[in-house]
């Protein structure tokens, strides 16, 4: 392997390349002198961007060599995604791929890349559990309760934005629970804090993080666990599928993946690096205060995990009438 004018060139026969261990290839060094560009295709500052920084970081000291982070931002996050299904599929361009990107092209007409075709997943690294809050002068204390009182009672819970996960968790309830709560999207989570907390909206769609301060002050109550496993923040709260709705799960993740096409190689490689970065106690800590928690795939778990995502969320959109604006 060498490296010529900033592309990495594998010099492995066929017949050699069947034989080689998978120990041994990722061994291989990445080629050097250039830096390694990890796309966070949201804006400075949140929950995407801090794991985005954290992840070049690291990679930056085992790799020893220059990983930046980039943040493109816009069309909730199409246009940095996009960028990267385009880019060389050299090792040089990383992407900071969240769940979002799943729900995209299902919701959004025009969508140039999808997420199942145009990438290579490397890891998965994280998750955030998503929970369904009410007002403390809600009359339910979990979901099950909310479905009866939903049935009689009109009810609106606030998400942060069209598209988002929380968006989608909001409609496949409605579905699966065969009620009629109104969704209010707000630009952001703090937005919808602003009309939540004061009990202006009833409910709303938020990671612990976001109201665990709330939830220990008995002004809200967290009702709900979106995915299929209680939030290790949250053991004593049900996950809606074993309260309430079967099979219900919607969950939060963080990853890294590629343009597709990257030698396999270079995956392997990366995978092993972010495994051992996921290992540290202080990358734990880290992920901890930010309200992630820990979840590593390798790139065959990972893409069972993003085609899953995307053909569930799919159906379900489809099955609420949504037509793509």
């Amino acid at each position: 392997m060498r490296a010529s004018h900033g592309v990495l060139t594998l010099t492995i026969g066929l017949s050699l390349a069947l034989e080689v261990p998978v120990a041994t290839v990722q061994a291989q060094p990445l080629a050097q002198g250039q830096a390694v560009t990890m796309v966070v295709p949201m804006a400075p500052g949140g929950g995407v961007d801090a794991i985005g920084r954290l992840m070049a970081e690291k990679l930056q000291e085992r790799l020893k060599q220059s990983v930046v982070v980039e943040n493109r931002t816009g069309a909730g996050g199409i246009v940095g995604t996009d960028s990267v299904a385009r880019s060389a599929p050299d090792g040089r361009t990383l992407l900071l791929i969240e769940s979002s990107a799943t729900i995209s092209r299902w919701l959004n007409k025009g969508v140039p890349f999808d997420v199942t075709r145009d990438f290579v997943p490397i890891a998965r690294l994280a998750t955030s559990p998503l929970v369904l809050y009410a007002h403390s002068s809600v009359e339910a204390n979990d979901v099950k309760e909310l479905i009866e009182l939903a049935k009689t009672n009109d009810l609106s819970a606030a998400t942060p934005g069209f598209g988002s996960p929380h968006h989608l968790a909001h409609l496949m309830l409605n579905i699966g629970a065969e009620i009629a709560i109104t969704d209010i999207p707000y630009r952001g989570t703090g937005a919808g804090l602003a009309d939540f907390l004061p009990g202006r909206v009833p409910l709303m769609w938020a990671t612990p993080v976001a109201l665990s301060a709330s939830v220990e002050a008995g002004k809200v109550k967290a009702l709900g666990v979106a995915s299929a496993q209680r939030a290790a923040a949250l053991p004593q709260v049900p996950t809606i599928a074993e309260n309430a709705v079967p099979g219900f799960n919607v969950e939060i993740w963080f990853g890294v993946a590629a343009p597709a096409k990257m030698p396999l190689e270079i995956v392997a490689r990366y995978a092993k690096e972010i495994e051992a970065i996921l290992k540290r106690a202080d990358v734990k800590q880290r992920l901890d205060k930010l309200g992630f928690e820990l979840a590593f795939a390798d790139s065959t778990q990972f893409r069972e995990v993003i085609a899953d995502d995307d053909a569930r969320y799919g159906a379900a959109i489809k099955a609420a009438g949504i037509v793509p604006k």
